[in-house]
């Protein structure tokens, strides 16, 4: 039986970017595993990182990332997978203080690459994939780029996926040849938008409303991944002309 282990950075990463090659897989029998990098909990969180909670209509009496935890669980169950979540820190709770600073360079005391880089080694010996999947960090969100560098570290056989949403507002794709490219089968697409819809708390901030994210799934026709490089592609410069790109973008 063979074994797909997609290392998301977030709480809905996998789903929304790869859904429906890993519905694909679990259908024909196979295993599927979504390890979930940034599913930490902050007692009272504050700043920043309570405004990205109260972005999605949620008061700060709720657990966010419980919240999230479970909508993960019942995304999973939509396709009969296996959810992993591990207890380390998204980028607002590490200090990151603006939407712009999470597509910007790496905080100078920003030290997490080293603890996940030790946790996804931990999880790839002992899930053993027989293939690997991460993101490909289209967007530049920090908390991607950080899972992509943590596991081109740990493997040469990585395959990257190109991050949806976000892939819609970028600007160019990737000019290499994808290594996988699966077309998405009527029943991959209802199982991609029903793992979609199992994320509530984040329809409405990204897409509107649920309507809006079966409208945009419906474009999708195919799910893209990439070899990875043999050395990792952060480079701080280019971060911060991304970060004034996106900051144009949303002037």
């Amino acid at each position: 039986m063979t074994h797909i282990v997609a290392i998301s950075p977030h709480l809905d990463d996998a789903a929304f970017s790869v859904g429906g090659l890993l519905a694909a897989h679990a259908r024909a029998g196979g295993r599927v595993t979504i390890v979930t990098c940034f599913t930490g909990n902050v007692a009272q969180p504050t700043g920043f990182a309570l405004a990205c909670q109260f972005d999605k209509g949620l008061g700060p009496e709720v657990d966010y990332m419980a919240l999230r935890r479970a909508e993960d669980v019942a995304a999973c169950a939509v396709i009969g997978t296996q959810a992993v979540h591990l207890p380390l820190l998204e980028a607002p709770h590490r200090g990151y203080a603006s939407a712009p600073e999470l597509f910007a360079a790496r905080r100078d005391d920003d030290a997490m690459l080293a603890p996940l880089t030790a946790a996804l080694a931990e999880q790839v010996a002992a899930l053993a994939p027989d293939l690997l999947l991460g993101p490909l960090a289209i967007g530049d969100h920090v908390d991607h780029w950080l899972v992509r560098d943590a596991l081109t570290s740990i493997s040469d056989a990585v395959l990257l996926w190109e991050d949806w949403p976000y892939l819609t507002r970028a600007r160019s794709r990737p000019s290499d040849a994808p290594a996988i490219e699966h077309v998405l089968s009527p029943q991959d697409r209802a199982a991609r938008i029903g793992m979609c819809a199992a994320y509530r708390s984040q329809l409405s901030f990204q897409f509107g409303s649920v309507a809006a994210m079966e409208a945009a799934n419906d474009l999708v026709v195919t799910e893209r991944l990439y070899a990875a490089p043999a050395t990792p592609s952060y480079r701080p410069e280019v971060h911060d002309q991304r970060r004034a790109e996106h900051e144009d973008q949303q002037r």
